[in-house]
């Protein structure tokens, strides 16, 4: 009797946890989902359904609830409290996740809501894996104050403590207001999807009152406008599916930590395989313009890359791909977009890319064709010498296996900068294009020679004379392999088994950096 009482009390315990963990999944108002869906939007779960592989996810705290009080708090005490935590796979790997329940207080974040954050987000580090953020969240929940305040303070050292660790990725699916947005800011990549995305630190309703201007949410900061105008993210798509899909591809990339190689997988596409499209794709004349995606595609395995940052700063590419089955991060000057030169955003851009290889052991290469820095009193005025140092500084401190290759023009400052032998490059290679040099040909014969140019009796034809003088004598594509300073020049065509080789020998490359608690980059 006894025994048959204990196992209907155990049977109905089961019965009423499966309820109530039903509800949670639910939500408390099944009208919010109707809504979520109506405002083109998944929900929670239906955006880690897609980002992690079926079946894999183990929730965290689905039961946690709040215990605030006033404003009608108590009277609503939901389960999750607005964010769903748990850890799952991608392509077998652990890989941890939260996201914003946008059904549920807006996805505010309260003191319950952030404390399930920390714990997952330590859980992450400690395990040494991936975190994934699902942002859709309307900011601090009013209702707490202060209380939800500390809870951004404790996200925000999270991110800096894991900042080099392990990836964390941020996936815009609603709105980012406030402070919230700084913990995105904090993260290594930011995904955002057009028109349900926004990101802000004073929204149009502020902005209007402060400065007269109108404006509306998404020409504030939607996703077109943080990809193509502030830089703030490194991805844009058109929907929830294609951009969870290319977060997972992304995840393929990396490792797991910085305590990790990426992982390798080699396909098909042979090391050897001859580049002869690289001999029309890139034209001698160094005033002609090309697109150096091309050359990447032509280079990487399968001609598959991943572009970061493809819409800001667009005369500079940085990209992800695989040598070899080896995953490479590759940084290039864009001759289709203002020459190639380095300005203010190419090196801020180009400076984070560098920084976050190094910090996950994934190998550099450097594909180099820039007329120099961007001259102008703009530039120089908003600080082209102290932010176009960041771009040299992350590559002088950059440990990880680093390869160049020269393809055509290399001048001046801009040269030394692009990851030459000189700021510490493995491997310094050259087309036999190349133009390294000071300058031009046709200004440094103007600097040089300018007396006997003004002197002569046909000041062009002196001008014509000097030029070509100039450039038989320092600008010949073979100066600088005389004097070591790239270690060959190669067939444009053999590139490609070129940087493989080179990768591969540098796999072990062990460099260690001073003894000292940080270094101080330039800002």
């Amino acid at each position: 009797m006894g025994e048959s009482s204990t196992a209907i009390s155990t049977t109905g315990r089961v019965e009423e946890l499966g309820h109530i963990k039903e509800q949670a999944r639910q939500g408390p108002d099944p009208k919010a989902t109707e809504r979520q869906h109506a405002k083109g939007k998944l929900t929670a779960r239906e955006r880690i359904g897609l980002l992690l592989d079926k079946g894999s996810f183990t929730e965290v705290e689905p039961l946690r609830r709040h215990r605030a009080a006033g404003f009608g708090l108590e009277a609503k005490r939901p389960y999750t409290d607005g964010v769903v935590t748990g850890w799952g796979t991608v392509d077998g790997r652990t890989v941890f996740v939260y996201a914003h329940d946008f059904r549920i207080f807006g996805g505010a974040l309260g003191e319950a809501h952030a404390q399930k954050i920390h714990k997952l987000m330590d859980m992450a580090l400690a395990a040494g894996a991936p975190l994934v953020s699902l942002n859709d969240g309307a900011g601090a929940r009013i209702q707490e104050g202060v209380s939800a305040l500390a809870g951004y303070g404790g996200i925000f050292r999270r991110n800096t403590r894991a900042s080099g660790v392990i990836p964390q990725i941020s996936v815009m699916l609603g709105p980012c207001a406030g402070g919230a947005a700084y913990s995105p800011a904090l993260t290594d990549f930011v995904f955002a999807v057009r028109d349900i995305s926004q990101m802000f630190i004073t929204g149009p309703d502020v902005v209007q009152a402060v400065t007269g201007e109108q404006v509306t949410q998404n020409e504030l900061g939607g996703a077109d406008v943080h990809a193509g105008v502030s830089g703030v993210a490194h991805f844009v798509y058109d929907d929830e599916e294609h951009c969870l899909a290319e977060v997972r591809y992304l995840l393929s990339l990396l490792p797991s930590n910085n305590r990790e190689l990426p992982p390798t997988v080699r396909g098909a596409d042979p090391v050897d395989r001859a580049g002869d499209s690289l001999l029309d794709l890139v034209p001698a004349d160094g005033n002609r313009s090309y697109d150096i995606r091309a050359v990447i595609e032509e280079l990487v395995d399968d001609g598959e890359y991943m572009e970061v940052h493809a819409g800001w700063a667009t005369n500079l590419v940085c990209a992800l791909a695989r040598l070899d089955g080896h995953v490479v991060g590759i940084v290039a000057n864009q001759p289709a977009s203002m020459a190639g030169v380095l300005d203010i955003r190419a090196s801020e851009k180009g400076a984070r890319f560098v920084q976050f290889c190094d910090s996950f052991n994934i190998p550099l290469v450097t594909l180099v064709d820039v007329p120099g820095f961007l001259p102008g009193v703009d530039q120089e005025h908003d600080g082209i010498i102290r932010r176009g140092a960041k771009l040299l500084y992350a590559y002088c401190n950059a440990t990880v296996p680093r390869v160049s290759v020269v393809l055509r023009k290399a001048y001046g400052g801009a040269y030394i900068v692009m990851d030459s032998r000189s700021i510490g490059a493995d491997i310094a290679l050259a087309w036999p294009t190349n133009e390294i040099a000071v300058m031009g040909a046709e200004g440094a014969a103007g600097v040089v020679f300018r007396r006997e140019i003004a002197a002569a009796e046909d000041p062009e034809a002196m001008r014509r004379r000097k030029i070509e003088e100039y450039r038989t004598e320092l600008v010949h594509p073979y100066y600088a392999a005389e004097r070591g300073l790239v270690d060959d020049v190669i067939d444009p065509r053999e590139t490609r088994s070129v940087l493989c080789r080179a990768i591969t020998m540098l796999a072990g490359k062990d460099a260690d950096l001073p003894r000292r608690k940080h270094g101080n980059p330039p800002q």
